[in-house]
This record gives C-alpha cells, structure tokens and sequence, in this order.
C-alpha cells in the first residue's frame, strides 16, 4: 500500500469521527424535541388548571362552604326550574323509572313509563309480570333483560318486606334489587323530601372540575359533598349540576365563556 493511500485513510477516518462527535453533542445539547401535539396536550392541560380565582388550601372548611353557598346561588338564578327530569306520581313509579334510567336518557325513560305504569300500576302487578311482556315494554331503554329482572325482584321484595310500599330510610332502600346509593338518595330526596346527595355522572364530573372532590367513586364523593354543601340543598344540588352539565358545562365541549362559575372555576378555559 503507498504512502499517499495510507494518508488519504487516515485523513478520512479523522473527519468521520470528528462529524460523529460534533453530532453526539447538538443531540445532547438540544434535547428530545416535544411534537406539536405533545405541546398542544401540555398547553390545554395547564390553561384548564390554572385557577381564575384562588382556590382555598386543602383543609379550609370555612371557606369550601362559602364557595359551595356561591355556587348554588348562581346556579339557582340560572336554572330556577331546575328538578328531578323523570316524570313519576308515586314513590313505587320513581324507583322504577330510575332504575330504566341507568345507561339511558331521562327523556327516553318518560316516553316508556306512561305504559308501564298503566300496565303495572302496583308492586303486586309489577311482581306478577311476565317477562316476554315487561322486557318488551322497555325494550328502548336498553339492558331491557337485566332491568326487567330488577324491577321484578325489586317488587317482589317490596311485597315480602314493607307490603308492597316503599321504605323511607336508606338502609332498607338499598337492600332492594336494582337499587344503589344514588337512587335510594333520589327516592329519598324527591319522592319523600327526605336530604339526599345524588351522584351521578355530571354531580362527579363537575365537582371534580370545580376542586370540590378528588375523587372518582360516588360514594366518596357524596360524602366530599356533604361536608360543604347545606344539608336543606342535598337534593337541589344534583338537580343543578345535572342542568348545568347538559347545557353548559359540557363532558366533550364545555362552555366555558357561558358559564356563571367560570371566574371561580379552576378547570376554567376563559
């Protein structure tokens, strides 16, 4: 091998790991780079955060009930004829209803139950119903075979234990079939004026959004709530969220620039 080929090599090799060197450090100095939509997520993320109004620290009683008595006073004026959306006569027809109305919308229910309530006015009849019949009357509402069930054994239940009327207390309520913690406090709480917390989806989201809970399970929440909330508004309150959450503040599209608690929302994007 000649000289000049040697240094030709030698030469070439150099500027190589020169080059890889000079690469190794811009990588190192600059970093991974975000994409767009990385940077996108992150700005969203801290614009619903950042709080418009100072949110009180964690543990100041007082004051979570000084903004709670807020938020229901602007609530209030912005859906004065806020209240139970499903349309009932008796406390027996309240629980059926809520029971049609899991995974199903309140307008769907009340299309349903002027029928069912003709068909089945009592617990006994509700109790003695065939399932063809039943299953086909709230076939709309959707889950119609597991509902069907419910509401039989439920006024089953009712006939062997409080003679066919529905008890007011929670403890005898949520030991009936079809029956949890949320529609035992609606039946409470509408059917009998009895205080109630309802939690359902729009109560968990929209007091999770305004800092009022943490949490994600109902029966946490419902408990987050009664420490701020006036016992005389347990009921009111789910009636409120609920309105507001349909035509406000909006699970996939909230309004924020509409909403009456947006300079004290937290999650606000205005």
């Amino acid at each position: 091998m000649s000289a000049k080929t040697t240094r030709k090599r030698k030469t070439a090799t150099r500027t190589l790991t020169r080059s890889t060197k000079s690469t190794r450090k811009t990588s190192i100095r600059k970093g991974p780079q975000r994409t767009s939509s990385a940077r996108t997520r992150s700005t969203r993320t801290t614009r619903r955060t950042t709080s418009h109004s100072e949110t009180p620290p964690a543990g100041d009683l007082a004051a979570e009930k000084r903004r709670m008595r807020t938020f229901l006073s602007r609530l209030t004026r912005a859906y004065p004829k806020a209240r139970c959306s499903l349309d009932y006569e008796t406390p027996l027809q309240l629980v059926i209803a809520t029971i049609l109305s899991a995974q199903c919308t309140d307008a769907r229910v009340n299309m349903v139950t002027p029928h069912l309530f003709r068909r089945y006015p009592t617990a006994r009849d509700l109790a003695a119903a065939e399932f063809p019949e039943l299953e086909e009357i709230i076939r709309s509402t959707g889950f119609f075979r597991n509902k069907a069930k419910s509401i039989v054994a439920c006024a089953q239940e009712l006939l062997e234990r409080h003679d066919g009327q529905v008890p007011q207390d929670l403890d005898s309520l949520v030991k009936l079939s079809g029956i949890g913690r949320k529609t035992a406090n609606v039946v409470l709480g509408n059917a009998f004026g009895i205080p109630g917390v309802v939690v359902d989806t729009h109560v968990g989201r929209i007091s999770r959004l305004l800092c009022l809970t943490a949490h994600k399970d109902p029966n946490k929440i419902e408990l987050d709530l009664m420490q701020v909330v006036p016992r005389s508004k347990w009921t009111q309150l789910a009636h409120l969220f609920i309105e507001h959450g349909r035509r406000v503040c909006i699970a996939r599209r909230p309004r924020c620039s509409e909403c009456v608690l947006n300079d004290m929302c937290p999650s606000s994007e205005v």
